[in-house]
């Protein structure tokens, strides 16, 4: 995976109490927020995470960007004594833009995940000139929409937001609905841990950009086993590349101790002269005075 820096935004509203995810939709993003933390931290360990919340009062900063988990679970478990009132979807986002803005490592590519499970109350023209700000300062941005919600009007805005910013590519609405699987379970075969050509749905089937065919293994079958040879994959370039630059760096020690035939020594000490030629010559020159004084 690309180094990131990467904001959760997690929706506390009334809504996150309901039921039709085990046990709650809260708690089922608590899980969600964990797959997450490793997909990003295990893809490159210099990535980082952050969180907040988009409910309650308005959306408040839990953990700025951090490579801790634990940071991570304080944060979420102060807000969940914080549920209550509706989501605060362009301001959420808006303030988690900023937390990116500052983020220590500018190389760090900018994304923000934001789970949806309750209405939202911003106009679509608002969401459209968000999502036209958010291109333009090169933020990918995802949904995830899940629960069983009472229309369509939520996807149809999410929908318009994201046909704006996916045109890098980067940025995908994934639409989870409610099953007996575990909200986690199911993004682990979605475009947003697998990477771009699996399936857009909670579920869908595809293959991993970036991450070859997995030998003819169909990602949806085993999402786990996916995730799992995604990760390998990685790990085993990152320890290639770490292994080229330990035999160059041993190469060149070798060439700086490298002697001329036939020498007992380097051709230069450790001043950069040449050996034999300071201190020897001196110490030849001054045991041969002695000897002509006595």
């Amino acid at each position: 995976m690309p180094l990131q820096a990467v904001m959760l935004v997690v929706d506390n509203s009334e809504s996150s109490r309901n039921g039709d995810y085990t046990p709650t939709r809260f708690d089922a993003q608590v899980d969600a927020i964990n797959i997450l933390f490793d997909s990003v931290t295990q893809g490159n360990p210099e990535s980082s995470v952050g969180l907040m919340s988009m409910g309650g009062k308005g959306p408040e900063v839990l953990s700025t960007l951090t490579t801790e988990r634990g940071k991570l679970l304080e944060g979420l478990h102060r807000t969940k004594k914080k549920i209550s009132g509706s989501s605060h979807l362009a301001t959420g986002i808006q303030i988690a833009s900023l937390a990116l803005k500052h983020r220590q490592n500018k190389s760090q590519r900018q994304r923000i995940i934001v789970f949806v499970c309750s209405p939202v109350a911003d106009e679509e023209k608002k969401l459209v000139s968000l999502a036209k700000k958010m291109k333009k300062g090169n933020i990918d941005i995802d949904f995830i929409l899940f629960g069983d919600l009472d229309d369509d009007d939520v996807h149809k805005k999410l929908e318009a937001f994201n046909n704006i910013i996916k045109g890098n590519d980067n940025s995908h609405l994934v639409v989870v609905p409610p099953s007996g699987k575990l909200l986690s379970d199911q993004l682990l075969s979605t475009p947003i841990l697998l990477g771009e050509g699996a399936s857009g749905g909670g579920g869908g089937g595809g293959m991993a950009e970036g991450g070859g065919d997995f030998f003819d293994f169909d990602p949806s079958a085993d999402p786990e086993l996916a995730l799992a040879l995604r990760m390998s994959m990685e790990e085993e370039n990152a320890r290639q590349a770490r292994a080229a630059k330990e035999e160059e760096a041993k190469n060149k020690s070798n060439l700086e101790d490298i002697k001329e035939e036939g020498e007992s020594q380097p051709l230069l000490d450790e001043r950069g002269e040449a050996s034999g030629s300071g201190s020897e010559d001196k110490k030849d020159k001054d045991s041969g005075d002695k000897m002509d004084m006595s």
